[in-house]
């Protein structure tokens, strides 16, 4: 059977790393994962208890193609909430997860062979999503000293037709300013292409509040999830706001591509947004997480890192340690029991000299991670 040029992509790396990690569990080691960009905790209590309770007595048909029409209104109502904004229901497009959000928005936004501007390093799904597509991505080289975001002269002379952006970023948990976001936005739309804003990991900051893209300008497409700050990964709900004259576009593309995002996950998402003491609590684990990763990593000899802003993830330069990330990550689990990502999954160019460590899970397991890596370490050194 024949298969498309389009189907050649490369694996979600992470996710091998996840079943390497699986597999020796099932051999009988204990594994710390520190791989995988997810909650150590299951959906809010009270989410699960409102699905539990609308199951008895709803047949969880399909729901209108745009989402359950309350669940959307209150996304709406976190706008206000975080931001400050007044937002329109009707922007707001519920998704089978931001992954969903991201082919809609391609599609909507794109034609086959149009060039589209994402961070390296970054998150490898765009990448793989827009070739999936027919569409070209187009690494921009981020630096250190840029905090892993792009610059707005950095845009010039690609001919982009879009540019996709996160902040808080995956893998370095960095986040853009009003100002840096603002001429970002400026210079893109000067070019005639369209900005679109991945704020997956909005919610989850330690010092400072993430700025959305919608407090600077309604002509940009927002995708955010339910998966990170919810803590609901497995649930694929997440929602996009578009501005008022791409809804009907987005809406024919769902009713096609998806009918509607999971009902039951809707229900769900609906009842976690009451449940912020929880949410809270989870935020606090992180930032505990994150101090003892800032201490513990340089001490263990991953010294070269960017403390992260947001998101749950530190990104180390290992160059005095490897080029091979893939290898060396594949070292540390089967010496260490401890599961890492490559670098090679974010940048394909200089991805073989990083890798990212995750602090998303309970802070028992990042202790002992931190321990495992540090013993690692010493005996590498001889």
């Amino acid at each position: 059977m024949r298969n498309s040029r389009r189907s050649a992509i490369d694996p979600f790396i992470v996710m091998d790393v996840m079943e390497q990690a699986r597999a020796a569990e099932a051999s009988g080691r204990h594994i710390i994962h520190m791989e995988v960009g997810q909650p150590g905790t299951a959906a809010p209590e009270g989410a699960r208890a409102a699905l539990a309770r609308q199951m008895r007595d709803d047949p969880m048909g399909y729901t209108v193609a745009l989402g359950l029409p309350g669940l959307r209104a209150r996304i709406a109502e976190l706008y206000a909430q975080w931001y400050g904004l007044t937002l329109d229901p009707a922007r707001v497009i519920v998704t089978a997860g931001s992954s969903g959000a991201f082919l809609l928005a391609f599609t909507a936004l794109f034609d086959t062979g149009e060039r589209v501007g994402i961070g390296a390093p970054g998150y490898p799904s765009y990448r793989q999503i827009l070739r999936s597509q027919g569409l070209v991505p187009v690494d921009i080289e981020t630096t250190a000293e840029n905090r892993f975001q792009p610059l707005p002269a950095e845009l010039e002379g690609r001919d982009l037709q879009g540019l996709m952006v996160a902040s808080p970023a995956n893998p370095t948990g960095t986040m853009l300013g009003r100002d840096d976001l603002a001429a970002l936005i400026k210079a893109t739309q000067a070019q005639g292409a369209a900005f679109i804003s991945d704020e997956i990991y909005h919610g989850i900051e330690y010092e400072r509040k993430a700025v959305s893209a919608l407090e600077i300008s309604d002509d940009v497409y927002v995708i955010n999830s339910f998966s990170k700050y919810f803590s609901m990964t497995g649930w694929r709900v997440g929602w996009m706001v578009v501005p008022p004259a791409h809804v009907r576009v987005i809406e024919r593309l769902m009713q096609n591509m998806f009918i509607c995002a999971p009902h039951a996950s809707q229900v769900a998402a609906l009842a976690a947004m009451e449940c912020e003491a929880e949410l809270q609590a989870n935020l606090a684990v992180y930032r505990h997480n994150r101090a003892l990763m800032l201490e513990g990593l340089p001490k263990a000899g991953f010294d070269r890192i960017a403390p992260p802003d947001g998101a749950f993830y530190v990104y180390a330069d290992v160059s005095d340690l490897t080029d091979d990330s893939l290898a060396f990550a594949r070292e540390i689990l089967d010496e260490a029991g401890v599961a890492v990502t490559p670098g090679l999954d974010f940048d394909p160019v200089r991805g073989g000299k990083t890798l990212r460590f995750s602090y998303a899970r309970a802070t028992a397991d990042i202790e002992e991670g931190l321990v495992r890596l540090t013993q690692f370490m010493q005996q590498r050194k001889g």
